[in-house]
This record gives C-alpha cells, sequence and structure tokens, in this order.
C-alpha cells in the first residue's frame, strides 16, 4: 500500500537549514538525515520563504498550514492506499470506519470523513465515488420523506446469541433488501454468516407483506439447523419478524440504526452484487436464470468455494411466477445434516 510519508519536525528543520547553510549537498543531506532525498527536496520546494530562502520557524508554520487544510485521508498515505483499497473491493464507507475502529487501527476515521474525502474537488479525479452502491458523481442534500415507524417487539442485536458472533455455527443469516432507483422491483438477499453462502430472491414491492412471505417460504424449504437466526437492519419490509419465528423457528435480531458494519456478510455480499447490479439497475430486465448466474457467481468465488462444493449441491433458489421457490434435493438430505453440524 505504499510507504507511509512522514514530514519533518522542527529540529529536523533547524538541522536541514544548518546544513544548507553549510552548502551541503541535498544528496548529503538527506544521508546525513536519514531521511530520503525526495522528501529533503520536498521539504525545500514547499516549505521556502515566498521570497526565496528558508527558515526552520517559518517552514514548520508553513507545513502546519498545509495539514489542516488537508484531510486526513490525504495527509496519511497508508491509511488513505488502505480506505481507497477497501472501498475498491466493495466495502461502505460505515463498514470501513467501523472496521477500523475493531481492528484497533491507529488512525481511526468517521464514515462522515471518508464521504467527504471521495467528493473533494482534489480527489474527486479518481472517481472513488462509482465505487459507492448509488455511485453519486456529486454529493447532495439528504431529504427524508418521512421517519421510519418503529419495529414491534424487535429484538437487539445485542441480544443475539454470542455463537453467531464467532460463526462457528452453521444456520445463522444476515438479511437485506436491495433497492433500485427504478423501483421496478427489488433483490431479498440471504448471507450465512458462517460460509458466506448468499441465496437471493426478486420481489416486486418492498412491503413488509410480501417480503414476510417470501422469507417464510425460504426457511420453511431449509432443514431445521440451517436456520437458527438472521439480522436485518430497521427497514419496515422486515417487520413481520415475529410470523416469522413462529412458522419457522427463525428468531430475527436487528442492528443499531446507522450501523451497517453489524451486518458485514451480507454489505460485503451486495457490494459484490451491485458490480453487476448497480442502483440504476431496471429489474425488469433481469430474466430468472440472469439473477441465478449472479447469485452462483458469487458463491463460487474461491473464497468460499471449499464449502459451496457442498451445499450447492443441496439449495437452488429460482423463480417461479410471483414468488421463487427455493428446491432441496431430499436424496442428499442426509449429507446436508452432516455439513451444518
Amino acid at each position: 500500500m505504499g510507504t507511509e510519508y512522514s514530514q519533518l519536525d522542527i529540529d529536523e528543520r533547524y538541522e536541514l537549514f544548518r546544513l544548507r547553510e553549510a552548502g551541503t549537498a541535498q544528496k548529503e543531506m538527506a544521508v546525513l538525515m536519514n531521511r530520503s532525498e525526495s522528501t529533503i527536496s520536498r521539504e525545500l520546494r514547499r516549505n521556502a520563504l515566498p521570497k526565496g530562502g528558508y527558515r526552520p520557524g517559518s517552514a514548520d508554520r508553513i507545513a502546519l498550514s498545509r495539514r489542516r487544510r488537508l484531510s486526513k485521508l490525504e495527509r496519511l498515505n497508508l491509511l488513505g492506499s488502505d480506505v481507497r483499497d477497501r472501498l475498491a473491493m466493495g466495502w461502505s464507507p460505515e463498514q470501513i470506519a467501523g472496521r477500523l475502529k475493531l481492528e484497533g487501527s491507529d488512525h481511526s476515521i468517521s464514515h462522515e470523513s471518508i464521504y467527504r474525502y471521495i467528493y473533494r474537488p482534489k480527489v474527486r479525479p479518481q472517481k472513488l465515488h462509482r465505487y459507492l452502491a448509488r455511485s453519486k458523481a456529486t454529493r447532495g442534500r439528504r431529504y427524508f420523506k418521512h421517519r421510519r415507524l418503529p419495529i414491534k417487539n424487535r429484538r437487539s442485536i445485542h441480544e443475539r446469541p454470542e455463537a453467531v458472533e464467532k460463526r462457528q455455527e452453521f444456520g445463522h443469516w444476515e438479511g437485506d433488501l436491495m433497492q433500485f432507483r427504478t423501483q421496478r422491483g427489488n433483490l431479498l438477499t440471504l448471507c450465512e454468516r458462517k460460509t458466506r453462502f448468499l441465496i437471493t430472491a426478486p420481489l416486486k414491492t418492498k412491503t413488509a407483506l410480501e417480503t414476510g412471505k417470501v422469507l417464510r417460504h425460504i426457511f420453511r424449504r431449509l432443514p431445521e439447523g440451517a436456520r437458527h437466526t438472521v439480522t436485518f437492519d430497521n427497514g419496515g419490509e422486515f417487520a413481520e419478524h415475529e410470523k416469522l419465528a413462529s412458522e419457522t423457528g427463525v428468531q430475527a435480531f436487528f442492528c443499531d440504526p446507522h450501523s451497517p458494519w453489524q451486518r458485514g456478510a451480507i454489505e460485503n455480499t451486495n457490494g459484490v452484487i451491485r458490480r453487476d447490479m448497480p442502483s440504476k439497475t431496471d429489474m425488469a430486465d433481469y430474466t430468472e436464470g440472469d439473477i441465478d448466474d449472479i447469485m452462483w457467481a458469487v458463491n463460487s468465488t474461491l473464497r468460499w468455494s471449499h464449502l459451496v462444493g457442498q451445499f450447492s449441491g443441496f439449495v437452488k433458489v429460482y423463480s417461479a411466477a410471483q414468488y421463487p421457490t427455493l428446491f432441496i434435493r431430499p436424496n442428499l438430505s442426509a449429507d446436508f445434516e452432516g455439513f451444518w453440524r
């Protein structure tokens, strides 16, 4: 990810001033100060006096003023490179900020700072916005037509069993509803936390009634050992979670508001899907086979292919009339049972 560039401190600037006054060549200055020649050259060029010459005190003030005008991601090369790499992998700014915090990074950063960095005039030519889910070239104001109604009897993610967090047990899922600008269809996505196995189902609307019906349809056709919990965001489309629990045994939990990193598996998977189905997608242009191809392409990646080789033989999702059908090959159910245990 490149070499971290650190500017000279005030003591080094006084040493540089002394060597310069003594007529020392830049290459020799670099050796004596244990700095690269490019660092010495950059310091003398960028922090010189307006009328020429170099003074350590003035150079320090000029550098400080410049640093205040730069964002943290522009000042810290390694952090900036790390954020850009994760954006390119389909991570959202919220995920990146949350993950850096969990990893105990030396440099924390908020998701809002990442958004501001992406849309800074100096950074905009890099077109980092194309990695965002909505891929907006400019950032405008956010307008909220209405507030989300609270979901009745929702259970917080903080009540979720500890085993779910450890990803050691099969049958714990994360769910989301991918929406598109055309508003001509949605895509329900479910990702199993241990294997990252993906199930998709196209929906005509985003109502709680249709979403709940399809979720129950999917989970009822999974063996009992493959359906323990599912974690959602706070979208109203998941309001029928109690009915899901009573009919399928799948207990639903809900993330904290504005905390997508708490469902990192499905957010990452959705980011991969967005490369084939960006926000401007018209679902009417996609056949059942097209959606199946995208799902199985995700499931066939090397990241979890050693598990999907077992799983894909048992479960297949495809559309049939209005609702998707989950088909499980009964003659392989015994092997499937051993898979999630």
